[in-house]
């Protein structure tokens, strides 16, 4: 009986040698007679461990990592592959019994490194397309209500709940509409769309496709950033299979209802993340904001209605179609039900994915999880929510993870994307890169945004210079409220929030009196 041996194929392990760890696995067996199955799996999410190696035994799957193509003789030489989980200095152990792992609730992610992700039938071994097959018994309003009472909120950045976008979509008059998939994920720090793609394409396709029927629409489009190459290829790998089995195309499982899906490769813009920007490139148009109204929802693509979910809202549906609205409400907290993808970036030591309900502390995440910097010094900021989320520093970190929550801090979740720094950071350097970043990457269809940008960078090089730097911080404020009420998108309009979080929190890196200084 042969063994099975997982090695990750999404572009995370790739970049770090797993194709070669898997033809090396594969000589390695083949000059010593062993008879091997290698799986391409999907990533767990545990970044830092990359390539994570796993041996199917009878006790579980046991994990090794990360490793080289030069570990692998000595692993076969310690019986690796005969589930050894000894003294070897990689051996993890079982993989599910990794704290890391083992203390998440995984929904969204629950196949995400366990099968390979573009086999239909692994995928429908494990859950997959029971959403669908139930939804396919409703009718489109007991789909949309299902939505709206699991709680379900876009998972995008706005927090919009899911099932209000949908209803609107059903009720809008008009033969034709579209759903439209989110994947240009452009946050800093933000992996967990590309995880999605990489190591569970089939569970957006089903998600997109119980839209489609709850609101009305025969067409879906995958909006992918230009950067994801490998998504790209998985999606489309997996629409054909999907297509060929049933699951897409005129008639969805012999049911009459017909979607069909295709990828699109987005136009390599920040600002294309933005829906209406979004829709204008989809329609070969440069990629420039719209002003609203009309919401998307009723003149969206091509002037028609149009759902635009990004890939988590739209992953999550599944699940919520399988096991029930109450089964996804019962996780989470007040208004922000289910879990939240969260990824760990930047000066930390465990970086990679964790899904937990609502209501964990940047605190627990952070060190629980992160296991502190990676450079062993101690935090002073954490970024959350993308390049325009706030800074917050160590006396906000038990605040729960919470849409309210952290609007009250004047913060945001967004994405779910965190990026750490620590001791050495200057903060009046990344606030001078938040606007700096704006001005690259503006549409330039607003003054506030366009203009408020590049004169917030000429501001605080003044305020780094030393010239006047009381007045211009004055100035920088009066410059971010501008931006903050004065523009058309959030591009402009969250632009002030890392930059004034970084001002009011660490003044000494502007040259300004601390907190207790000024109280002294």
């Amino acid at each position: 009986m042969s063994t099975r041996i997982y090695v990750p194929c999404d572009s995370a392990a790739l970049a770090v040698g797993a194709d070669a760890v898997a033809a090396r696995i594969a000589a390695e067996a083949t000059r010593r007679g062993l008879d091997i199955e290698i799986v391409r799996n999907g990533t767990r999410g545990l970044l830092w461990l990359e390539p994570l190696v796993e041996v199917e035994t009878p006790q579980g799957r046991i994990g090794f990592g990360p490793v080289d193509a030069g570990d692998v003789a000595g692993l076969f030489e310690a019986g690796f592959h005969a589930g050894f989980d000894g003294s070897h200095a990689l051996a993890l152990g079982l993989v599910e019994q990794i704290p890391y792992l083992a203390h998440q609730q995984r929904l969204t992610f629950a196949r995400a490194g366990i099968t390979d992700p573009l086999s239909l039938d692994d995928y429908e071994a494990h859950g997959g397309y029971r959403g669908l097959r139930n939804a396919l018994l409703k009718t489109p309003e007991e789909i949309v209500a299902a939505v709206t009472a699991s709680g379900l909120r876009g998972r995008g950045g706005a927090a919009f709940p899911t099932g209000i976008k949908w209803n609107t979509v059903l009720k809008a008059p008009g033969p034709e509409k579209y759903i439209v998939c989110n994947a240009d994920e452009g946050d800093s720090g933000t992996f967990a769309d590309r995880i999605v793609m990489e190591s569970d394409p089939y569970v957006l396709i089903e998600g997109m496709t119980i839209a489609g029927i709850a609101v009305g629409a025969t067409r879906g489009y995958i909006y992918v950033r230009s950067e994801y190459p490998h998504s790209i290829r998985q999606l489309e790998a997996a629409i054909a299979t999907a297509t060929q089995r049933g699951y897409l195309g005129r008639s969805l499982l012999s049911s009459g209802r017909s979607f069909e899906l295709e990828v699109r490769k987005g136009a390599g813009a920040y600002i294309c993340g933005e829906e209406t920007a979004l829709l204008e490139s989809l329609e070969g148009k440069r990629g420039i904001v719209r002003a609203k109204p009309p919401l998307p929802a009723l003149a969206g693509l091509f002037g028609k209605p149009t759902v635009i979910n990004n890939v988590l809202s739209l992953a999550t549906v599944p699940i919520i179609l399988d096991k029930g609205a109450q089964y996804y409400q019962d996780y989470g907290m007040g208004r922000s039900r289910g879990t939240l993808p969260i990824q760990l970036a930047g000066n930390i030591k465990h970086g990679g994915l964790i899904e937990l309900a609502f209501g964990v502390t940047l605190r627990e995440i952070l060190y629980d999880y992160g296991g502190g910097s990676a450079s062993g010094c101690p935090i002073k900021a954490v970024q959350v929510g993308g390049p325009l989320g706030a800074y917050l520093p160590e006396s906000q970190w038990d605040t729960p993870l919470d849409y309210e929550a952290f609007a009250s801090l004047w913060a945001v979740l967004g994405h779910g994307g965190i990026v750490v720094h620590d001791d050495s950071a200057d903060m009046a350097k990344l606030a001078r890169y938040a606007m700096e970043f704006c001005a690259v990457e503006s549409c330039g269809k607003c003054t506030p945004c366009r203009i408020g940008s590049t004169r917030g960078v000429e501001v605080i090089d003044k305020i780094r210079a030393g010239t006047q730097p009381a007045q211009q911080v004055v100035l920088l404020r009066d410059l971010c409220d501008t931006m903050l009420y004065g523009s058309l998108c959030a591009m402009g309009g969250m632009t002030p929030y890392p930059v004034l979080s970084a001002l009011n929190h660490f003044p000494e890196d502007f040259g300004q009196p601390s907190a207790g200084e000024r109280a002294a």
